[in-house]
């Protein structure tokens, strides 16, 4: 596995024409096409390299200049194969004909070309970022999972192809990637991103986010990607964040040597931290937002399932099939619950001078075999919130990284990553 490439180095040293773009082009088109034959994180694009050099000449004329080229000037981008990206077609892992799942280019790559990124190619994804699996396999281990549904942008960033990957969230698709992948993996509040230009799959949960091979990469890229971004004062900050453990029945989803794991990692960060009652039934909690995905996933795929349902994975089929069978009303009381829901965790988070929650990222390393992603459980009511997110690498066990989750309060993304700054402090001490 090549080793990960921080994207802030990275970005300058292209700014700085070290390497040039066209060897630049060279050197990422020769990494792909020798590594991702038996990792399978990008979509096969077979004119991928004349694609890159002309985007990369285009790039050079407009800004000759290295002082004034934008802050991505050349880095290489990976976009999950749910996002559209002008000049590639859109999938979404699926075997639906070309052309059906197309639209424009939306706000988010705009704003990555606007940067002066180029986009490498499209990631794998499972099928419609549901539960099917792409072909993606683990960088640290071909034969585990990578996660889903972000697969492939996840395995491209640890696997050293790229800097700086783009996927997207409705429960866990961010968060258990990265933690399985042992990169670092930033879901934004939701809204924080705008939606437009994506494949949805359930529109009151998704959101855009981002993979980079350390905390400096993920800030940089949210200054640029998310709307209205507030920067963070330089030099430390001005107290320790205080961090708070949910407590009840959702940590009894975590496998026991995982959570032993997480409960070592606690303790060794030396901050103040707070066990709190937060989630209350977790178990109503997983229904509500079980009764809002599998309803809006149906609705959303409504006419093109009638048209198209025989080319559905059987994964997608049953869920889609789940989601017919909920009624509105159930979905309009699911939806005023999680508004209650959300409520709730906001107070106790206030009530308690929490800054971050910290949980296990995922319920364990990442699974033998490449027929699950793993589950979501750990990202689930943090996504049934809409709240930030952001999963740290925090160690191994039997030789699989293992993710650290950090959850910030509402439209407190900016607070959240300084706080996780502290946090990665720690962890790599």
């Amino acid at each position: 596995m090549e080793p990960m490439t921080p994207l802030v180095p990275a970005a300058a040293r292209l700014r700085a024409d070290d390497p040039p773009l066209a060897e630049h082009v060279e050197r990422l088109c020769t990494r792909i096409d020798r590594i991702d034959p038996a990792l399978r994180a990008f979509v096969p694009e077979p004119g991928r390299h004349d694609r890159l050099s002309a985007a990369a000449k285009e790039l050079e004329a407009r800004y000759p200049d290295p002082a004034g080229r934008p802050p991505l000037y050349g880095v290489a981008v990976g976009v999950k194969d749910v996002v559209h990206v002008d000049g590639l077609p859109t999938h979404a892992g699926s075997a639906l004909p070309p052309g059906v799942l197309a639209g424009p280019e939306g706000p988010l790559v705009g704003r990555l070309r606007a940067a002066g990124a180029l986009v490498a190619g499209k990631t794998v994804t499972a099928e419609f970022a549901v539960l099917a699996p792409g072909p993606t396999r683990n960088p640290h281990d071909l034969g585990h999972t990578p996660g889903g549904s972000s697969s492939g942008s996840a395995a491209a960033v640890a696997a050293g192809l790229v800097p700086l990957a783009i996927g997207t969230q409705t429960v866990g698709s961010m968060i258990r990637p990265a933690a399985y992948c042992g990169v670092v993996g930033f879901r934004p509040t939701h809204g924080r991103v705008p939606a437009e230009g994506t494949v949805p799959h359930a529109p009151t949960l998704d959101t855009a986010g981002w993979y980079a091979a350390d905390l400096a990469g993920v800030r940089l890229a949210a200054a640029l990607l998310c709307d209205t971004w507030a920067a963070q004062p330089a030099g430390p900050p001005e107290r320790e964040p205080v961090l708070g453990v949910p407590v009840g029945g959702y940590l009894d989803e975590v496998h026991p040597e995982a959570l032993a794991a997480f409960e070592h990692t606690v303790r060794g960060l030396g901050l103040t931290v707070r066990r709190v009652d937060v989630l209350g039934d977790f178990d109503t909690v997983k229904h509500h937002l079980r009764t809002i995905i599998r309803y809006e996933l149906a609705q959303v795929h409504r006419d093109l399932f009638a048209r198209f349902g025989s080319l559905y994975r059987p994964e997608t089929v049953a869920a889609i099939r789940h989601g017919r069978e909920v009624d509105r009303a159930d979905h309009r009381a699911a939806l005023a619950a999680r508004a209650d829901f959300r409520r709730r965790v906001a107070e106790v988070t206030a009530d308690q001078g929490v800054d971050a929650w910290v949980t296990p990222a995922a319920t364990g390393p990442a699974p033998l075999g490449l027929d699950s992603t793993g589950s979501a459980v750990m990202s689930l009511p943090w996504s049934h919130a809409g709240l930030p997110a952001v999963s740290l690498p925090a160690g191994a066990l039997g030789g699989l990284p293992l993710g650290l989750q950090c959850v910030g309060a509402d439209g407190g993304d900016e607070r959240l990553l300084a706080a996780a700054a502290v946090i990665g402090e720690r962890l790599s001490a």
